[in-house]
């Protein structure tokens, strides 16, 4: 995918640390932050925590932006605002349906799914390697003051002018092609199983045996096989 930077055409913001158990930057997705439509995929929120934000943070904005999306203005797979200022780690599943793993006051905006919550990444078949770039805002505001049903690109407006600095992790899924799925599945059946063991019955049972019924023409016939 092009080199898309989703931040290049925001101001300039300082810079501070986020880590995660979950995530290892510029490495794939574990395949539980996959989306519950891949195999395997379940949905949970990476685990983040940060330091270093910038003297003034009032309060703190998570994101999950997907900028090589095929849409025209990528996707949104998570948001959450007005995280207190005293707040320095999300758990593991925070983003799920409840919320209940957020700190008090903080809320998730509908992704572009329109689902409050955390969805896991699923990039279309054979359209390459996609980036998912995981943000925590530090902002001079306690409060975004945005209606809790606001899109994550109202979000993202409306922090542009309260942002003091970006901690940002890159987690990375791909999606092979169909073809090569396919591919592999054919050159599986070309390697032929192991032939069953035959006991000394089944051998004897093997052997021609010299009745049958008379054919038409008054030889004998095997029953047809099936």
């Amino acid at each position: 995918m092009s080199a898309n930077d989703p931040f290049a055409r925001l101001p300039q913001a300082a810079t501070f640390t986020v880590a995660s158990t979950t995530i290892t930057d510029g490495a794939a997705w574990s395949l539980e932050q996959l989306s519950s439509s891949v195999p395997g995929g379940k949905d949970i929120s990476p685990q983040l925590s940060w330091s270093g934000a910038p003297d003034g943070t009032k309060s703190y904005a998570v994101t999950v932006y997907d900028p090589d999306a095929p849409t025209g203005s990528g996707f949104w797979h998570w948001a959450v605002a007005d995280i207190p200022a005293t707040v320095t780690e999300l758990p593991e599943g925070a983003g799920d349906d409840s919320g209940s793993g957020l700190p008090e006051g903080a809320f998730q905006l509908p992704n572009d799914a329109r689902l409050a919550r955390f969805i896991g990444a699923a990039p279309p078949a054979g359209h390459g390697p996609h980036r998912y770039f995981v943000v925590v805002h530090a902002l001079d505001v306690e409060s975004v003051s945005i209606p809790a049903d606001a899109t994550p690109a109202v979000l993202g407006f409306t922090m542009s002018s309260h942002t003091l600095g970006r901690a940002v992790l890159i987690a990375t899924a791909e999606t092979p092609h169909a073809d090569e799925d396919t591919e592999r599945i054919e050159v599986s059946r070309l390697i032929p199983a192991p032939p069953a063991p035959s006991s000394p019955r089944t051998a004897l049972s093997s052997l021609p045996t010299t009745t049958g019924r008379k054919s038409a023409r008054g030889g004998a016939s095997a029953s047809p096989s099936r």
